[in-house]
């Protein structure tokens, strides 16, 4: 698979304030990754510098191979973007704000009623975005940015604040581009649904990549407890060491029919983030 995304000693800084520091990330064809951070991390900077809309202070950047500070208009055309800022027209209503871009990237409009169908609003095709609900709005914007069936696709926060039922149909909606071929790329504070839905995940604080990896990867990575914990039908939890010297405790509980539930000790990716920059993530 080709590297769709590469980052190299990337820098940036506003007014002498260092924002960005040596960014290096690579991301390949059809793969989701996840970058992940609070607020103020530079989540959004990053995506602004690889979609050309930001020059770097330093380091290299590229798109499909070419420099993200002499991107063409093909590529333009392959690229998805859904943003903090939405950009929907409030007074006009869903078909009709699909309507204006599909005029501009050139898309037979009768693409539009099949990407409402997608995203669950073919019901809402003539209803003005002012009388949606917020996971409507969301909706409505993922489906504009998948209009043009993009090669690449830009999901700054594409969840947040949206119900647990929205966001699980917005979940499904990004499997569904990474098994047509399309990259995604997703930056969000949210740990479980990084989890959840990346391939290989950036954990960024202040500017600085401080973990790079597969999520499950980074989780035993670390690991410093290495226990299993055992819960007992009388209520009563037990946790042994997760290595042979527990073997006969743990079998002895199972031959009497006791277990409730067992779990082991690796920490989720919010726990390993908090370890390693004693920060809380925050919305």
């Amino acid at each position: 698979m080709e590297n769709v995304i590469v980052m190299e000693h990337v820098q940036k800084s506003f007014d002498n304030k260092q924002v960005l520091h040596d960014i290096n990330c690579t991301v390949k064809e059809s793969e989701i990754f996840g970058l992940l951070g609070p607020s103020g991390a530079g989540k959004t900077t990053i995506i602004n510098i690889l979609t050309g809309q930001l020059k770097s202070n330093g380091g290299d950047a590229s798109l499909f191979g070419v420099s993200c500070e002499k991107l063409t208009h093909e590529i333009h055309e392959n690229i998805g973007m859904v943003l903090d800022d939405s950009g929907l027209y409030a007074r006009l209503s869903c078909y009709d704000n699909l309507a204006v871009f599909a005029e501009i990237f050139k898309v037979p409009k009768t693409k539009i009623k099949d990407v409402l169908e997608k995203v669950k609003l073919e019901d809402a095709l003539k209803k003005p975005v002012s009388k949606l609900s917020k996971g409507m709005a969301q909706r409505l914007v993922i489906a504009r940015a998948l209009l043009h069936e993009p090669k690449l696709l830009f999901l700054d926060e594409p969840t947040s604040g949206l119900d647990p039922s929205t966001m699980l149909e917005i979940h499904k909606l990004i499997f569904e581009c990474r098994e047509k071929g399309t990259t995604v790329f997703l930056t969000t504070h949210n740990m479980e649904e990084a989890t959840k839905l990346c391939g290989n995940v950036a954990l960024l604080n202040e500017g600085v990549i401080v973990e790079y990896g597969e999520p499950d990867a980074l989780c035993r990575k670390h690991n410093t407890l290495k226990t299993v914990k055992i819960l007992l039908k009388n209520g009563r939890e037990v946790e042994l060491h997760g290595d042979s010297s527990s073997a006969k405790a743990i079998g002895d509980y199972f031959a009497e029919n006791s277990v409730e539930s067992i779990h082991s000790s690796e920490p989720n990716l919010e726990t390993v983030f908090i370890k390693l920059t004693g920060r809380v993530l925050d919305e």
